[in-house]
């Protein structure tokens, strides 16, 4: 066993950790468990992305986001999901997408913002293509039916 000298703010920092780690297992963890932790669980990201992760934290408090620990796990639940292709992003310019907000309002559209207007648009379109798609399938239906029962009176005809 090793003895380590640490400042009273990396001592802080560790606590912190720990009381992290037990409350992730529901059991008591060392302090060993916490360095184990960090060793095995970091990511080293390079300094100039952290920065700007810590900038863009700063800049755009109202998004909720109070540490880049925090920040960068929402950022990979995010890329996870794009990535797993549960779901289809489309980037949209902001200023395209303010101004779709403001025409809603100006145009009063039965919407409450752009997100909800495109969702409206998307479901929409595709009620209308089911309906088609089933339409059709029932026109086909229909007239394999008629077909069927032509051939049928064309074998057995009407034999009076």
């Amino acid at each position: 066993m090793k003895t380590l000298k640490i400042s009273d703010d990396v001592h802080q920092r560790l606590t912190s950790l720990l009381g992290e780690l037990m409350a992730q297992t529901s059991k008591m963890q060392t302090y060993q468990d916490a360095i184990e932790a960090m060793l095995s669980q970091s990511v080293i990201l390079p300094p100039e992305l952290l920065s700007e992760v810590e900038a863009f934290i700063e800049k755009n408090k109202h998004r909720g986001y109070t540490t880049r620990e925090e920040f960068v796990r929402d950022a990979i639940r995010f890329r996870l999901d794009w990535l797993n292709e549960e779901y289809e992003y489309v980037e949209i310019l902001k200023k395209k997408y303010e101004k779709l907000n403001r025409a809603i309002e100006v145009l009063e559209l039965p919407a409450r913002n752009a997100g909800e207007y495109i969702h409206d648009i998307l479901d929409g379109v595709l009620k209308e293509y089911e309906f088609r798609v089933q339409h059709d399938f029932d026109e086909r239906s229909r007239k394999e039916e008629e077909e069927y029962l032509k051939e049928i009176e064309e074998l057995y005809g009407d034999k009076k």
